[in-house]
């Protein structure tokens, strides 16, 4: 299986939980340290260890090439993740042409090229699980982040589309909608004490929810236990919507 963006946050706690649950994992991700160290942290606690390839997925020609690198080490890819992407804070007003690009590509188009680079080997296999990360951004709707809101919502259309077209092979393509996650990067840069106590105010449940919980509905989305479960978009925030 493989994830991009694996090398931190949500992503970090979805290879930790595909390796730990015996897993042939491969994971994407352009912090090349930070990957290094996950690597290194999974083979000393006796996890099979990851492959882990640095990658800038904004570069399709590198994308590609990295996934022809998984493919020659594990074969076809039965499990993919989509869930790379930045959530970095921007008004209306700076986004320009080549912000907009930006957005779009680290938030959008790479899952697309992802999904289309591993379909091949799973319409030979007859089976394949692919899982594409969304936000409740787009639905509450967020402020302050316009491109982001408008990726994330592109999301789920793709999602969709890409269901209805690949379920004759039996490839599922479902996508999930994490609200505020209590990841490294969100608590070092927006959790302020007042952005918690907005966020435990909208959710129904009054507690800040965990990458590790993420992991685990990605779990059940790629396993046969939710084999009938295609073309959906699976909320985890607390009932914030």
């Amino acid at each position: 299986m493989v994830v991009t963006g694996g090398a931190s946050g949500i992503g970090e706690a979805i290879v930790e939980a595909f390796a730990a649950n015996g897993s042939r994992v491969a994971f994407l991700d352009m912090q090349a340290d930070a990957g290094q160290r996950l690597v290194a942290r999974l083979e000393a606690v006796g996890a099979l260890p990851p492959l882990f390839l640095a990658c800038d997925l904004t570069d399709i020609a590198a994308l590609q090439s990295a996934l022809r690198s998984i493919h020659e080490r594990f074969g076809a890819v039965d499990v993919l993740v989509n869930n790379a992407g930045d959530d970095t804070r921007h008004s209306v007003a700076e986004v320009t042409p080549e912000s907009w690009d930006r957005g779009i590509a680290v938030n959008l188009r790479h899952q697309f090229f992802m999904a289309q680079g591993v379909i091949q080997g799973m319409q030979k296999a007859g089976r394949g699980s692919i899982i594409n990360m969304s936000s409740i951004g787009w639905v509450i709707p967020s402020t302050r982040l316009p491109v982001y809101v408008t990726a994330k919502a592109a999301v789920v259309g793709m999602t969709r589309t890409l269901a209805h077209e690949l379920g004759p092979f039996n490839i599922r393509v479902n996508c999930v909608m994490p609200g505020a996650i209590r990841t490294e990067r969100q608590r070092r840069l927006w959790f302020t004490p007042e952005y918690e106590a907005e966020i435990l105010a909208a959710q129904a449940l009054k507690r800040l929810i965990l990458p590790e919980e993420v992991a685990r509905l990605v779990l059940f989305l790629a396993a046969d236990d939710s084999a009938a479960i295609t073309s959906q978009s699976c909320v985890i925030d607390g009932g914030w919507v």
